[in-house]
């Protein structure tokens, strides 16, 4: 089994990454167990972000390393809260936070429509000129009150209309099968198959 560092403390993360990446043969270590910082995100787009990660976590343990950068972007806020979904209400980072501000900008708006961009960067090296770079997108809207216990980040408020269902009500399985990083990851691993 080969050792892949996330570049990413978040449990939740962690938890996707290893179900996604069960069947593949990696064994996925959070950063945090390997001693490893979190790396600034100094940067305007995800697929930046994400790289900086993976190459800080490559850098410090001298494994490859995936990381990625992903956010909800909501069309009535021109795209906000984008990259800085994480920390949308400020510091120190709280989910409960930001769903409250993101539900309160839209109170008088219309248009909830939504999607969670992901952006995943596997990097084999920390000098790796070409280092796997996938996307993924999941269509849905905001709606004001939180509905289901799983999940995390805006998951309560994203009901997918299809379903009928907001991502915080899906079991793992069925999110990772039509989620944002689901689709990039599974993007990724038509990637390392062909470069198997």
């Amino acid at each position: 089994m080969r050792t892949l560092v996330l570049a990413s403390s978040n449990p939740g993360k962690l938890r996707e990454f290893r179900e996604l990446l069960a069947a593949f043969d990696f064994e996925v270590v959070p950063q945090r167990d390997l001693g490893v910082p979190e790396a600034d995100e100094p940067h305007d787009t995800f697929v930046e972000n994400a790289l900086a990660k993976a190459r800080h976590a490559s850098r410090l343990t001298g494994l490859p390393a995936i990381a990625d950068d992903s956010g909800i972007c909501v069309r009535a806020l021109g795209g906000e809260p984008g990259i800085h979904s994480a920390r949308f209400s400020g510091e120190p980072r709280s989910d409960a936070r930001n769903n409250e501000k993101l539900v309160a900008l839209l109170e008088t708006e219309s248009d909830r429509h939504a999607h969670y961009y992901c952006v995943i960067v596997l990097t084999r090296h920390v000098h790796d000129p070409e280092p796997l770079i996938a996307e993924g997108r999941w269509h849905g809207e905001i709606v004001g009150a939180p509905r289901g216990g799983g999940g995390f980040g805006y998951d309560p408020h994203f009901l997918i209309p299809s379903l009928r269902k907001t991502a915080a009500e899906l079991d793992g399985v069925q999110k990772n099968a039509i989620s944002h990083r689901g689709r990039a990851l599974r993007r990724l691993i038509a990637m390392l198959r062909e470069d198997a």
